[in-house]
């Protein structure tokens, strides 16, 4: 696929998946309202840690998505995957970027709005997920690069990221 329609169905597809992943669902269930159910001084720095995990996954998403137009020819989108397998950028470090910085975008707005609400709709979608990629994602990404992949998977972790050795 060539750059730019890759780029615009990526774009369409990150305003629909991880945007209502990240930002529509969570609005739904919190309406971003504060909440302090914990006590009063711990609220400050778990509002601080929130952001920080939001801005940072926010990051983490947006390169992600590059990487596939840039690196793999395709777009994140199971019907116009990569022609590339895509192992540049952070996906050096974790083999799934994009459902990493995800969970750590809902969980810095748990933290953020103080909304514990927010911790069970994460720990509801990372089950799926994670079964997603075992069940579905590797398996056609062995079936479609092969060796390359299998010795993708076993230089770099799956969902924790490794710091690279020099």
């Amino acid at each position: 696929m060539r750059r730019t329609p890759a780029a615009i169905v990526t774009s369409i597809f990150f305003g629909v998946g991880p945007g209502t992943v990240a930002v529509l669902v969570p609005w739904v269930i919190t309406r971003w309202e504060f909440a302090d159910p914990l006590s009063a001084g711990l609220m400050p720095p778990l509002r601080a840690a929130g952001v920080l995990l939001i801005a940072g996954g926010g990051a983490v998403l947006v390169h992600a998505f590059t990487r596939f137009v840039r690196e793999g020819l395709g777009t994140p989108v199971p019907v116009a995957p990569p022609e590339r397998l895509v192992i540049g950028g952070l996906y050096r470090y974790v083999r799934n970027p994009m459902y990493v910085a995800l969970f750590a975008v809902v969980a810095g707005q748990a933290l953020l709005f103080g909304q514990v609400s927010l911790l069970l709709y994460l720990a509801l979608v990372a089950g799926p997920v994670v079964a997603f990629v075992k069940l579905r994602e590797e398996p056609l990404l062995t079936r479609r690069f092969g060796a390359d992949y299998r010795r993708y998977r076993e230089e770099v972790p799956g969902w924790w990221p490794r710091v690279p050795r020099r």
